[in-house]
């Protein structure tokens, strides 16, 4: 599946919109991981466990999103972009999404 931030795929024509397509997922924060996080934020530094599963809840997204994009019978998505937001004190959603479309 390709995929594209920009509206079209350099080299590929768009012959066909198939709509929006998406792909989201929500993760909560673990207790644990959420002390580490407090005794990095006095000393600095990155958070890596928030890091990595940030990391895989963007990919999860992202496969959601395709194959919500196979089910349309598209072979390319353009306009990707992707949103979060809190659902909760302690949990988050990250949304992807874009238009699915058939290009040659």
């Amino acid at each position: 599946m390709l995929m594209s931030t920009t509206e079209t795929i350099e080299g590929k024509k768009i012959v066909k919109h198939l709509g929006l397509v998406k792909g989201n997922t929500i993760r909560a924060r673990h207790i644990g991981r959420d002390i580490m996080a407090g005794l990095r934020n006095v000393v600095g530094g990155e958070i890596t466990d928030y890091t990595k599963m940030m990391a895989e809840s963007r990919e999860q997204a992202l496969d959601r999103m395709t194959e919500d994009a196979q089910n349309l019978g598209a072979n390319a998505i353009v306009g990707v972009k992707f949103a979060t937001s809190m659902v909760m004190q302690s949990a988050s959603e990250i949304l992807a999404y874009g238009t699915a479309v058939v290009v040659e």
